[in-house]
């Protein structure tokens, strides 16, 4: 059920009161686990492919291999999520990722064969990212979800680090073992989940349920066809396309203009790991010291100075300064991002969440491989220093343009109060029905939209 808590201008809620809850720390344990394997994978796999062929494009492509599952099938594959338990959704995800990495690291798998089953293993990341999105709601009241969303980003950033850290050195030795310690962390995830979240019933019923497609077009629906949550999906997906693009450019960043001063396998550690530990730090601080009131009011100028750290690249600065502009645009972006989802849940009526998450996601991680594919193939033409320069002025008048065209607190205001109204209404009806041993025409369930307009959506 949506929180019935908005933002006030009142303190932010404590670590404490988060790790409190048992379930979170099931979810958040097992979360870092698959994180932190994921990229270890991912930064062995980028700087392989690189120094075999030794093209920017290439190197890039294979960083933005696992964005394509998501462009492929994401918010299919997320409303399954919906129609199952959450819990038992996660560990079967963790089980079947577990089992092609340890395919994929099988000696002498060939390359094309190991991208292969890598995208394979990354279809079963949306409906396992879905239910898990779903269940934090759940399991986190008000400002609560809210700082434990900060919390997830910050230290998903952190696992990022160190598994770009661990990639870059496990790779130059053995990237089997990288592989290996991928399904690891998905064997642990999915004991962690079994022990300690609870088994709660599928947001969706059986007698909810209608065609795959059509419930997964209610997803876009809702997003899209609702004023306040398209102004978040819009003001998310223009962040991600800009502050991805130091880290899918790295190691060619780094191979290229490294020099003397340094060596290019540290340049390009330090240049993918600058924006997730300045993320780590936005979401720390913003999160916890900054009143939910002002987080909101900060949404604005975060999202104009975000890109705008990054426009000095233009001036061809040595990996170190790229590093720290990258780390001051993952700080904007944490400022953004946590702010923004916590919001998109309290104005998301109960029963779209992992169908809406499908669609959230499957935007960001399909505009984040665009960004890094596109602007590789640009600095196969032209110098990164100017490709990022210039990809970074347009982020500006992009996030300038999202910001004046935010809405305002009266409208925010009435899309929380709508979808909280909703979901009362929906469960009230719901509960009538199985109490009368049918479905209430009135309320076809939270899997159906009828022609038109979703039923839930703000006017």
């Amino acid at each position: 059920m949506v929180s019935d808590e908005r933002p006030s201008p009142e303190g932010p809620a404590t670590f404490r009161e988060v790790f409190a809850q048992r379930e979170y720390r099931a979810v958040f344990a097992a979360s870092t686990l698959t994180w932190v394997g994921d990229y270890v994978a991912r930064a062995a796999v980028t700087l392989l492919v690189y120094r075999e062929t030794e093209s920017v494009a290439l190197s890039a492509a294979a960083f933005a291999v696992s964005y394509l599952p998501w462009l492929v099938g994401g918010p299919l594959l997320a409303t399954i999520a919906e129609r199952h338990s959450y819990r038992q959704v996660m560990m079967v995800c963790d089980l079947i990722r577990m089992a092609l990495m340890l395919l994929v690291a099988i000696p002498g798998t060939p390359v094309p064969l190991i991208l292969v089953l890598l995208f394979a293993t990354t279809l079963a990341n949306p409906p396992s990212q879905a239910a898990r999105s779903a269940l934090l709601p759940l399991i986190l009241p008000g400002d609560r979800l809210v700082v434990g969303l900060s919390l997830n980003a910050s230290v998903g950033q952190a696992a990022q680090v160190v598994g770009y850290l661990l990639g870059a050195a496990i790779a130059t030795v053995n990237p089997t073992a990288a592989l290996l310690m991928n399904a690891v962390a998905f064997a642990l995830s999915a004991v962690l989940v079994r022990l300690g979240v609870h088994d709660r019933p599928p947001a969706m019923t059986n007698a909810h349920r209608s065609h795959l497609l059509r419930e997964t077009a209610a997803g876009f629906q809702i997003v899209f066809r609702t004023p306040v949550l398209r102004a978040i999906a819009v003001l998310v997906f223009s962040a991600m396309l800009f502050s991805i693009v130091p880290e899918g450019l790295a190691a060619a960043w780094a191979n290229e203009h490294a020099g003397q001063s340094m060596d290019p396998g540290l340049a390009q550690a330090v240049i993918m790991a600058a924006t997730p530990a300045g993320f780590i730090l936005g979401g720390l601080i913003i999160g916890r010291t900054v009143a939910p009131a002002r987080r909101l009011r900060l949404l604005r100028p975060l999202a104009v100075g975000a890109p705008l750290a990054l426009v000095p690249a233009l001036l061809d600065p040595p990996p170190v300064v790229v590093a720290l502009l990258a780390a001051v645009c993952g700080f904007a972006v944490a400022g953004l991002i946590p702010t923004a989802n916590g919001l998109f849940v309290q104005a998301l009526p109960d029963g779209f969440r992992a169908r809406a998450f499908g669609v959230m996601a499957t935007g960001m991680q399909v505009i984040q491989g665009a960004a890094v594919l596109v602007t590789g193939l640009l600095a196969e033409r032209f110098p990164i220093p100017l490709v990022v320069g210039v990809w970074s002025v347009a982020g500006v008048l992009l996030m300038s343009i999202v910001a004046l065209r935010w809405p305002d607190q009266q409208t925010v205001a009435a899309s929380v109060d709508a979808a909280r109204a909703a979901s009362v209404a929906s469960a009230e009806a719901t509960a009538a029905a199985k109490s009368s041993g049918g479905t209430s025409p009135e309320d076809p369930g939270p899997g159906h939209v009828g022609p038109g307009r979703p039923r839930h959506a703000v006017t």
